[in-house]
């Protein structure tokens, strides 16, 4: 498929992110595997110095390297003015991108501008329930695009908590490029892990209650899973240097401890641990209950392709998402625990499933050719 696709990213800031730079690179290498040609823009603010920005370029293809796509980064500036020359001296400009036959916005805001001058223009909601409360409380603005993609089964449905914006939302599931994550096998006494940010300044507001939105709060029920199953229970979390004391509190109550930037600080990295873990156990920021937005992470597939079953919150109905085969969702302690012990008595079965779950609905090169096709047919 001969398409131009200018995807728009926002990793340049964060080059110690390898587990965020996967949630872009899966679309990307799917796209490249159906033969489109694929452009990869970054915004630059504009108080970041040349020095600053060079740095966090070469940080960048140093990453992008071992998958072909080093030399197709291109810079534009978040607010729409023009790049020094010494800025984007080893770069494509915005010029060369919008030369694109698609757009394809995982960022957000872009100027209603710079999004005219795309052929085609998608936006492609990886937040869903969060995006359109952003966009609804006017803390986000969000140019107008040609269509509208989310990867929350709920968005845009009957009977959703989730503001529809007057717009109409097609469903896609994330993807995993299957090529690059392939099946790998593991020791019996690995642990089950996850990567995650931890405790955070984000708050969300439900019918006049404002609640705390970060992944510590979404674990906090089950901070004593540990001591409910003899299966070894690990997190990689982005912690700060005044939260050791929540590292002791859980660690006496069993859980391993990594520091996410010392197993997943490059793609390399990060890739390798999901790769050596038993499977994944997570839970989710309390605004995917309250919102049931059936979402179903970036993480997690890569998890599935791996051939790791995960065992993951329930973040609502889904149409086709199982609750007991490859991916486990639960609900409360007991639950987890139960699928804790499911997966072990019958690990190698489950292990099969969790790739045959991958294969089926979220294959990076079906999942970007049906959004292709759904784009320009």
């Amino acid at each position: 498929m001969s398409v131009k696709v200018c995807l728009y990213a926002k990793t340049l800031y964060y080059p110690t992110g390898g587990g965020h730079l996967w949630v872009y690179l899966n679309w990307a290498l799917g796209l490249r595997a159906l033969g489109c040609q694929v452009i990869w823009l970054e915004a630059v603010f504009p108080w970041t110095s040349a020095p600053e920005v060079q740095a966090l370029v070469t940080a960048l293809k140093h990453n992008l390297e071992p998958y072909g796509l080093a030399e197709s980064v291109a810079l534009c500036c978040a607010d729409d003015q023009p790049l020094p020359e010494t800025v984007q001296s080893d770069c494509l400009d915005l010029e060369a991108a919008t030369e694109a036959d698609l757009l394809l916005n995982m960022r957000y805001g872009m100027p209603s501008d710079v999004v005219k001058r795309f052929r085609r223009s998608v936006l492609l909601d990886i937040d869903p329930g969060l995006l359109q409360t952003w966009i609804s409380a006017r803390t986000l603005e969000v140019a107008p695009h040609d269509i509208y993609f989310t990867i929350g089964e709920t968005v845009g449905k009957p009977g959703t908590q989730i503001p529809d914006l007057g717009l109409e939302w097609h469903y896609t599931p994330p993807c995993v490029a299957l090529n690059w994550w392939t099946p790998h096998p593991t020791t019996a006494d690995a642990p089950f892990t996850t990567v995650s940010h931890w405790s955070g300044d984000e708050w969300m507001e439900d019918k006049g209650e404002v609640y705390t939105n970060d992944k510590r709060t979404g674990f906090l029920p089950y901070f004593d899973l540990p001591q409910q199953t003899n299966q070894a229970l690990e997190l990689a979390l982005c912690l700060g240097d005044n939260e050791q004391n929540e590292v002791i509190t859980l660690q006496e109550k069993g859980w391993r401890i990594r520091h996410s930037l010392e197993i997943s600080s490059t793609p390399q990295d990060y890739q390798h641990y999901i790769q050596n873990s038993r499977g994944e156990f997570s839970c989710v920021k309390p605004s995917c209950i309250r919102l049931q937005n059936a979402w179903i992470s970036d993480r997690t597939i890569c998890y599935l392709a791996s051939g790791k079953p995960a065992i993951v919150q329930n973040t609502g109905p889904s149409q086709f998402l199982p609750d007991s085969a490859g991916l486990f969702r639960f609900n409360n302690l007991e639950q987890a625990t139960r699928c804790l012990e499911k997966i072990a008595a019958d690990y190698e079965q489950q292990c099969h499933l969790a790739r045959a779950l991958a294969e089926k609905y979220f294959d990076a090169q079906k999942v970007t050719k049906h959004l292709l096709e759904k784009v320009f047919l």
